[in-house]
């Protein structure tokens, strides 16, 4: 087996399995006390992926014994290193995101640009479904989560290819949701202080995850 490490943190690791192309969450090496919370993240994973089975740009299932969740590794590069310029890029993940919420299923991070990755043909992948929710009925907070995760992919495409964007694009920009607007006035900044003064690290978002070259 050819391990590659992809990252380590509080909530356990990550690795790439070379020989077979698998990515693989364990949350056995977590932090004791947050030990039941990655699991419960690495479980909403995958039954997000579950639900999202066959949908190209999406990692595959492949496994979840409640402590190790295995999945299929999609070659690309992070949004923010590649920085797409090109309006078929954007309108692709557009198609996807909506394939996404036709499962039922609403990404809930699409702001972070590490979750979207470029392949090498140019199209869009969407990964890291931790904080995703499945839904069986498309109510109002579906459509208002579903929205969100579009705004969010706008936002992306203001940053890279505004000229792009069109009027009905700059309207939804310039309209978040009451959930979107109570999150960045009391839950963001307690989420923030939580994971950069308590477990140390910081949950690097958008912009401030852009490299500069």
């Amino acid at each position: 087996m050819s391990l590659v490490f992809l990252k380590r943190d509080v909530f356990g690791g990550v690795s790439l399995d070379r020989d077979t192309g698998c990515v693989r969450r364990d949350t056995r090496a977590a932090r004791w006390w947050l030990r039941w919370l990655a699991r419960r993240l690495a479980a909403r994973e995958a039954r997000a992926l579950h639900a999202l089975h066959g949908v190209a740009g999406i990692p595959g299932l492949i496994a979840w014994d409640g402590a190790v969740l295995t999945r299929t590794w999609i070659d690309g590069s992070a949004m923010q290193v590649a920085r797409p310029r090109v309006a078929d890029y954007f309108r692709a993940a557009r198609r996807l995101l909506a394939r996404v919420h036709r499962a039922g299923v609403v990404h809930n991070d699409t702001a972070k640009e590490p979750n979207w990755l470029v392949c090498a043909d140019a199209t869009p992948a969407l990964v890291d479904f931790q904080l995703a929710g499945v839904f069986s009925r498309r109510g109002r907070l579906f459509r208002m989560l579903a929205r969100e995760d579009l705004r969010h992919l706008l936002k992306h495409k203001r940053t890279y290819l505004p000229h792009a964007l069109t009027r009905r694009e700059r309207s939804m920009l310039a309209s978040p949701s009451w959930l979107a607007r109570a999150w960045m006035a009391s839950g963001k900044p307690v989420y923030m202080w939580f994971t950069r003064s308590v477990l140390g690290w910081e949950d690097r978002e958008g912009a401030g995850d852009r490299h500069t070259h």
